[in-house]
């Protein structure tokens, strides 16, 4: 009856959890730093549309003091419109442009770092949810063993050492799963604040695959999209150079008026206005926006260089969680297990429980040390899955 009400609960808890790809995708649709730069996309079409419009046209009233009988007297309405120099409009549109592309790669970055969070708080989840188990278990294991000596202790009196080691190594384990237990909950909060929903119970199966190799990884980099949007910054930083040094050439100002008088003819009025652009500052802001560009070129090649830092450091991370997997299980734990097993047939018999206790332990370690291999290797293929621009 116990082991059907365990096999419920383990079944319902089962149905409760939630896959990975299911927490992305519900983060990408949902997450409130997305929507803020989607909105700011939004906004910027709007000044797309604008930047290829005229400035609106001045229109003003004129009148003077002198009586109405004076031929000189007259009530005047004029109207103004400014012409940009050929091109001026064009080139604010194409600033415009420019930074909807730095906005939209913007965007697609913070998605795929988003993405990045979420698998590594899942795989640190995993890691401390697998961490538990194991404790859990050494710890029913230790306690057998324990209640095994005690009852060899009423013959022998040499166990006494042994129980008291077995009891500490107990000790010790509740401890561990006493911090084991805060931080798993720690672990879904962060979780649950990134999927933009409350995630209680997850399901997730991690493992080590076989290594790829550097080069077969390192292709995916084409698609990095922090590089991506440095070369958007670039060709946002040109366009404005190009629209400022469009400023030394003056616009034109239409004019048109229409002059009232009393007791003599009305009048049109026509004329025709040139911006004077001889004080410099046209060409101090064409310096500065040739400079800002230049530097925008420069921070390019910087983010080129930290991506591909980025990529060997998480690769050679990637890479020793490989051997360290392997090298606990294809060499150590075999060679503990064969340890563990003499030791087990002794206990058996009322051998040394302080050996036995010292080898569970080792064994415990390594246990441990494998399951923080497998989320390391996890954490470092997500890592260079996001600086290739992947959203799974």
């Amino acid at each position: 009856m116990k082991s059907i009400f365990l096999i419920l609960v383990f079944l319902s808890s089962m149905l409760n959890a939630v896959g990975l790809d299911e927490l992305i995708e519900k983060a990408l649709q949902d997450n409130p730093s997305l929507e803020s730069i989607s909105h700011r996309i939004a906004a910027n079409r709007s000044n797309i549309e604008s930047s290829n419009q005229l400035a609106n046209p001045l229109i003003s009233y004129t009148q003077d003091t002198l009586d109405d009988s004076e031929k000189m007297h007259k009530q005047t309405l004029t109207i103004s419109q400014k012409l940009p120099y050929f091109g001026k409009r064009d080139s604010l549109e194409k600033v415009a442009l420019a930074q909807e592309g730095v906005l939209n790669e913007n965007l697609e970055q913070a998605r795929v770092t988003l993405v990045q969070e979420i698998k590594n708080q899942a795989f640190v989840v995993w890691e401390l949810e697998r961490q538990y188990e194991i404790i859990n278990d050494y710890e029913d294991l230790t306690r057998q063993n324990i209640e095994l000596f005690e009852s060899y202790s009423s013959t022998s009196d040499n166990q006494h050492m042994g129980i008291m080691s077995a009891e500490l190594a107990l000790t010790d384990l509740r401890i561990q799963k006493s911090t084991l237990y805060a931080q798993i909950h720690s672990a879904y909060a962060k979780l649950s604040y990134l999927s933009t929903v409350e995630v209680k119970q997850l399901d997730l199966s991690l493992s080590v695959d076989e290594m790829p190799s550097q080069m077969q990884l390192q292709e995916g980099l084409v698609n990095n999209h922090s590089v991506a949007m440095r070369e958007k910054e670039v060709l946002q930083s040109s366009a404005m150079a190009q629209s400022v040094e469009l400023t030394n050439y003056p616009d034109v100002n239409l004019i048109g008026g229409y002059s009232y008088r009393n007791n003599f003819d009305n009048y049109w009025t026509f004329g025709l206005g040139v911006s004077l652009p001889i004080y410099g500052t046209e060409d101090a802001k064409e310096e500065e926006a040739r400079r800002l560009t230049l530097a925008s070129q420069s921070l390019k090649e910087d983010t080129k260089v930290v991506v591909s830092s980025e990529f060997k450091s998480a690769y050679l991370q990637m890479k020793s969680a490989h051997e360290i997997y392997h090298l606990v299980h294809d060499d150590a734990l075999p060679q503990v297990e064969h340890m563990f097993d003499l030791t087990s047939s002794s206990i058996a018999t009322g051998g040394d429980l302080f050996k036995y206790i010292d080898i569970l332990v080792q064994k415990l370690k390594l246990e441990q040390r494998s399951i923080t291999a497998v989320a390391d290797y996890n954490q470092a293929q997500a890592k260079i899955a996001a600086l290739s621009g992947e959203l799974k």
